[in-house]
């Protein structure tokens, strides 16, 4: 298990948003796709944030009282994320996001371009299907 990598286990698949987005519109995206927050990139697709679910929420509870849409995801998105590396060791990052709030986190390569996201659940499954696999 201590070989395992992110790049082991990290989901391929996500949504990403534009910082321009209208912030109804990257809600209405996480909620079709069943996502709790993804990654905010520039047009190259290096990372400058990340939205979520809880940051999403007050402005559309707002947009539904006011009626107003104009917020964009540059507005409400986080600058400060922290992210995860392809080669990290999955036992290291789990040990990491025990200590840490966000349950998922961007994975990026050296230029910082987001190419997946890893996220508690995927790297409990993993470890769950690894011991499975011991026994």
């Amino acid at each position: 298990m201590e070989h395992l990598k992110v790049s082991d286990c990290m989901s391929r698949q996500f949504a990403t948003f534009t910082p321009e987005m209208p912030v109804v519109e990257a809600a209405m995206a996480l909620v079709k796709n069943e996502l709790i927050g993804g990654p905010v990139v520039d047009n190259q697709g290096a990372l400058v944030g990340w939205i979520s679910e809880q940051d999403c929420l007050g402005t559309v509870n707002q947009s539904m009282y006011y009626s107003e849409r104009t917020a964009t995801v540059a507005d409400i998105m986080r600058k400060d994320v922290l992210t995860a590396n392809e080669s990290d060791n999955v036992v290291d990052l789990a040990t990491f996001m025990q200590q840490q709030k966000p349950k998922i986190y961007p994975v990026v390569d050296e230029k910082r371009k987001v190419i997946g996201v890893v996220s508690r659940r995927i790297i409990l499954k993993e470890m769950c299907r690894q011991i499975a696999q011991s026994k």
